[in-house]
């Protein structure tokens, strides 16, 4: 029998009840009959993408968006249900869909376990209700409370807390309340990412650098950013209190307990190869990069049977990468993981010694403090994460 290579697969759901200022994701709201045309389509797509993956067996798979839980429990069940019958996903794959704080019902989510949901991503960002309405969300920490009861009651023992620092008006000790309130509840991963500021959304009008107030009346009333010191300080202490609490940090801006640390995820940054479906996906297949339309109306209106509309639609961008661009994928990718980047798996994918391509850039990073060699694995120290951007950037050609 032939041996089958690993591969990921991301399925983006794009609605959600209401665009949060500061998301840049392809998300937007969506009326019951949009969503119903969006499920069938995806089905659709789903059938015609497995029939390209054949020498593929999935490890992962990983609904995002958007809000997954906003489609009806019975679109839901229809994507899962066609997943399983269209791609050969292993035993104990990693199965996991964000849910948002009130979209989410104990039905839907036993309806999601029974087709095979293994692990669920909460959007809380923070347990500050001011800082919920400063940031959009359509939902207060109450709420939240009550979904996550849900969750358990369920019987997920794998869910992870997305949090949000250095937002409008937050302040140190607000932060670590989050941070408090949300380790008392134990989840087995948190994600902890600090606001970036986007260009093409409401928040790059009112706080980016080159600023649009008349384009964003309506957040002109929100308080001003956290300055760049607090917003250190955030980092530190969410490092120092997560692993005080029994988290391990084990990527750039992701925690977990032992033995819970995404999957999915960790194949993104260790280079195994992954299939987009929906709206806008992106996939990476046999050295090659490309995605899916972000037009909802050639999404809808394709007839993916087709090869030539196949191609046009869900093939976009395609570009095959070189050895040199794959390697410099590698390194800065591995690099975002605690563990770093290991040696032997850099000769097993390239068939190069990770010194002989970037011996140069690994001694000037040892002796400027930034990165160390440790069990066949080249990683960045503590210093190195703080500029972590600029070190993975020395990587790049």
């Amino acid at each position: 029998m032939m041996n089958k290579k690993n591969l990921e697969v991301y399925v983006h759901i794009p609605f959600c009840a209401r665009k949060c200022a500061y998301c840049d994701f392809l998300s937007f709201p969506g009326n019951q009959q949009m969503q119903r045309e969006y499920t069938e389509k995806l089905i659709e797509e789903i059938k015609c993408q497995s029939a390209k993956v054949k020498e593929y067996q999935v490890i992962s798979v990983f609904i995002g968006g958007g809000t997954p839980s906003i489609l009806s429990i019975g679109d839901m069940a229809a994507v899962l249900h066609a997943l399983k019958e269209a791609f050969e996903i292993l035993p104990g794959a990693e199965i996991t869909m964000e849910v948002n704080p009130g979209t989410v019902t104990a039905e839907a989510l036993s309806c999601y376990r029974e087709a095979g949901v293994n692990r669920i991503s909460m959007g809380l960002q923070s347990a500050d209700d001011k800082e919920l309405r400063y940031l959009g969300r359509i939902h207060t920490y109450d709420e939240f409370l009550k979904s996550y009861q849900r969750v358990r009651m369920a019987g997920f023992d794998n869910v992870n807390v997305d949090l949000i620092s250095a937002i409008p008006g937050q302040t140190l000790e607000s932060w670590k309340n989050t941070l408090k309130k949300v380790t008392m509840l134990k989840p087995e991963h948190i994600s902890a990412y600090s606001l970036i500021v986007e260009k093409g959304t409401p928040y790059f009008d009112r706080y980016g650098e080159h600023g649009n107030m008349e384009k964003c009346h309506s957040l002109k009333s929100l308080p001003d950013l956290p300055d760049e010191d607090t917003e250190r300080e955030m980092y530190y202490l969410t490092q120092e209190f997560l692993n005080e609490q029994g988290y391990e940090r084990y990527e750039i801006s992701n925690y977990s307990k032992n033995g819970y640390e995404c999957r999915h995820n960790i194949g993104y940054w260790t280079g195994v190869e992954y299939l987009g479906l929906g709206l806008g996906a992106a996939s990476y297949l046999n050295g090659c990069r490309f995605h899916n339309t972000p037009s909802l109306d050639e999404y809808c209106s394709a007839r993916l049977d087709q090869e030539e509309a196949f191609q046009r639609v869900l093939r976009q961008e395609f570009e095959q990468l070189t050895i040199e661009e794959k390697m410099e994928e590698y390194m800065f990718l591995g690099l975002r993981l605690m563990k770093g980047v290991s040696a032997h798996g850099f000769v097993s994918n390239f068939g190069h010694n990770i010194r002989s391509v970037y011996g140069m850039v690994l001694d000037a990073m040892e002796e400027e403090g930034l990165m160390e060699y440790k069990d066949g694995y080249y990683r960045l120290t503590s210093r190195g994460i703080d500029i972590s951007n600029y070190v993975m950037s020395r990587f790049l050609k």
